[in-house]
């Protein structure tokens, strides 16, 4: 592990729970202070994976509601995208569907100086699809079976492959899915799928267990985050993830902004413009 990535996971923790109310939140304003923070070493990381040409795929799993856009979002949001690229397919063609099941992820995956978050991946198979039967039963076992080799030959690539799994107990699936009901700028986020899912949580849970039994392997582990707890357990993946990756702090010039230019003959122009109204 590198000197950085130590210091990422040793940096100034969040309060222990000793300090938080009652009921475990993180206070708002404790949770941005140490997001600001875990966002200073990612923003280390992105300058580490360009100057190395290092390549890294991070896939995010688990049920529905259980946070996986809001924490790729605390990842990225600091961050440019022409070097954190967020992947989330939707449903397949016709003619993605004659394909080999992951020949339509493999485009996807990094090239040198790129990390890829996949948001939902190609284990759609062993959750989703083999739950609400859109593939059969042998297909979702022949996936389980030949996947951790389609890993361990993307790893040895060159790829550092990191998969999260987030684990939402059935009360705070139903109270985030209720309120995607009821709130306006959420309801993009519930699905007919969504629904026809939620009653399915046992058939969801065998999925998941087979999953983890097929998959967990040496080259691609998972990592289980509770997500009850939304913003600690956007803190812990984030910490998580930069103590997995031997980044280190790239050395810059120092940065001083140059003059500017003076006006010489320049004037501004008598134009109308067409401005914006400041209904604000």
């Amino acid at each position: 592990m590198g000197k950085n990535s130590a210091k990422a996971s040793k940096a100034k923790p969040v309060k222990s729970r000793a300090n938080a109310p009652a009921d475990g939140k993180l206070k708002r304003s404790d949770y941005e202070e140490a997001l600001e923070r875990l966002h200073v070493e990612i923003v280390k990381l992105q300058e580490w994976v360009k100057a190395t040409g290092a390549k890294i795929c991070i896939i995010f799993e688990g049920r529905d509601g259980a946070g996986k856009g809001g924490t790729i979002k605390a990842i990225t949001e600091r961050v440019s995208p022409r070097v954190f690229r967020v992947v989330a397919l939707t449903a397949p063609s016709e003619r993605e569907k004659s394909q080999m099941y992951v020949q339509r992820y493999l485009p996807h995956l990094p090239a040198a100086g790129e990390v890829v978050i996949f948001d939902r991946s190609w284990y759609n198979r062993a959750g989703v699809e083999r739950v609400m039967g859109f593939c059969t039963e042998d297909q979702a076992k022949q996936f389980l079976k030949v996947v951790p080799a389609v890993e361990k030959a993307v790893v040895d690539s060159g790829v550092k492959l990191i998969k999260y799994w987030l684990e939402v107990s059935e009360e705070e699936q139903t109270r985030r899915l209720q309120d995607r009901i009821h709130d306006g700028r959420k309801i993009w986020k519930l699905s007919p799928m969504d629904l026809k899912s939620y009653s399915r949580w046992y058939d969801y849970s065998r999925a998941r267990d087979e999953m983890f039994q097929a998959t967990d392997t040496a080259w691609a582990p998972w990592h289980v985050a509770h997500s009850d707890n939304k913003r600690r357990a956007r803190l812990n993946i984030i910490a998580h993830l930069l103590g997995q990756i031997p980044y280190k702090n790239v050395p810059r010039d120092k940065i001083k902004l140059p003059k500017r230019q003076k006006r010489g003959k320049y004037r501004e122009p008598k134009y109308d413009y067409k401005m914006v109204p400041e209904t604000y």
